[in-house]
């Protein structure tokens, strides 16, 4: 069974560890066999060990080979890993006593992984593996053989058969020792590892799911912004032939107070024509023009200039420190219908005092609002952009959340909080289309949004 992209990085990251592992028993094992052969004189079946310890240390150059490649890692190839590691150690046991050496825990090391790292019915079929190769290392193995008697300290009064009952004693007490201070370590750094990387996979897969609900609260507003533009569409379209035709018809300047009028109520009709064209751009039903590219500042103006003229009571101040010529942004209009919304917010708590604040590199443009009003909660600050939030107070809804989910969709980030002096800033951050990798991944999102 393949795994999901964040599995298979989860279990290329196991992998390596295990690479990691296993270079440490090799090296562990060359040394206890190198020791008790050479210093101390154990009698042991050298070649058949030797050979052993060079087919783990094969097959971890061919695991390094493959952690090399691009292909994903799955669960098998992970478990039959650990599986040869399982047959490795029981056939170093065998030629080293089996069952009766110290070291015998070492068949848990496998077991321990896969209960760590891999699903439940991987464990079980390790289990078996590792429980039919200690049962049968109790019946069939190549004893130790004791060291020799001049290598026993304090012991040379004892008779010959006490002296080696004493070494053998002395060598399991040794293992065991050996045994627990490396198990201690490898549950206290490399199982932790494992566990960290499950951990951090969970997390991943628990943010893909959090952005798949959103997406679905995304795509509901959009199907009522379809509906919704479908149904008011035609009204609104007769109300402008109307308007119209009074217009032609009350062409004298007695009329003029009625022409003002009327000419109030024809660009409400164009404003809501408008925000129609918007909701659609929400539902993927947008024009191909209504997504270019176009300088930073230009664009930032004609979005201050619109915005004034839909709040003529609300007082903006717009300020650029700093700016780099040439910088271009994708001008969407479901963007500028995110970055409107911002304002309105802030001109809905604090009409008279609102600062727009922007600078830009040629790969990044940061705009911050702030405003004067009472500030935002910060169980408030946790929800938004997860869920509308019905707050009529502070003038926060359905508007922000399609804000923050169209700054998300074209890569940017919005973080509001409140200021120490009181009021609330809103930090925007944009990427632009100076570089072709950001270039490349916002025509891609315009592509989507255009319904192309």
């Amino acid at each position: 069974m393949l795994l999901s992209i964040d599995s298979a990085d989860a279990a290329r990251a196991n992998l390596n560890w295990l690479f990691v592992l296993r270079n440490l028993l090799i090296l562990a094992t060359s040394l206890i066999l190198v020791i008790a052969v050479y210093d101390l004189g154990a009698k042991l079946p050298t070649n058949p060990l030797w050979g052993i310890i060079a087919t783990m240390l094969a097959g971890n150059c061919l695991t390094w080979l493959r952690l090399q490649e691009g292909r994903p890692v799955v669960e098998l190839e992970l478990f039959l890993h650990l599986c040869l590691d399982a047959l490795c150690i029981s056939g170093l046991l065998y030629f080293a006593g089996g069952a009766t050496n110290p070291m015998a825990w070492f068949l848990l090391l496998p077991l321990i992984i896969t209960a760590t790292v891999l699903p439940q019915r991987y464990t079980w079929y390790m289990m078996l593996l590792v429980c039919s190769s200690y049962t049968l290392l109790i019946f069939h193995y190549h004893p130790l053989q004791p060291l020799p008697v001049a290598k026993v300290i304090q012991t040379d009064r004892l008779p010959l058969d006490l002296r080696e009952s004493h070494q053998r004693f002395e060598l399991h007490v040794f293992g065991t020792w050996a045994g627990f201070v490396f198990s201690a370590g490898l549950v206290a750094y490399f199982v932790v590892e494992m566990a960290n990387t499950l951990r951090e996979r969970e997390r991943k897969l628990a943010e893909v799911r959090e952005q798949a609900l959103r997406d679905e609260r995304v795509v509901a507003l959009g199907t009522l912004a379809a509906g919704a533009a479908h149904e008011i569409g035609t009204p609104l379209g007769t109300m402008a032939i109307l308007v119209q035709e009074l217009l032609e018809d009350y062409a004298g300047r007695e009329h003029e107070g009625l022409r003002r009028r009327l000419l109030i109520c024809k660009d409400q009709i164009e404003r809501c024509k408008n925000a129609l064209a918007v909701m659609s751009a929400s539902a993927g039903e947008v024009r191909a023009e209504s997504g270019h590219a176009e300088e930073v500042h230009r664009y930032l103006e004609k979005l201050v200039q619109q915005w004034r003229q839909q709040r003529p009571g609300a007082r903006l101040q717009f300020k650029v420190e700093e700016a780099q010529a040439g910088a271009r942004i994708v001008a969407e209009r479901t963007l500028s219908h995110a970055l409107l919304n911002i304002l309105n917010n802030a001109a809905d708590v604090s009409p008279q005092a609102i600062e727009l604040r922007a600078r830009w590199s040629q790969s990044r443009l940061e705009l911050s609002v702030i405003d004067q009003g009472p500030g935002i909660s910060v169980g408030l600050t946790r929800e938004l952009g997860q869920r509308p939030v019905a707050s009529s107070k502070q003038g926060l809804g359905v508007g922000l959340f399609l804000a923050y989910t169209t700054v998300e969709r074209l890569g940017g980030v919005i973080v509001m909080e409140s200021l120490p002096q009181g009021g609330t800033q809103t930090r925007i951050t944009l990427p632009l289309l100076t570089s072709a990798g950001v270039r490349d991944k916002r025509e891609r999102s315009s592509e989507v949004a255009l319904g192309r």
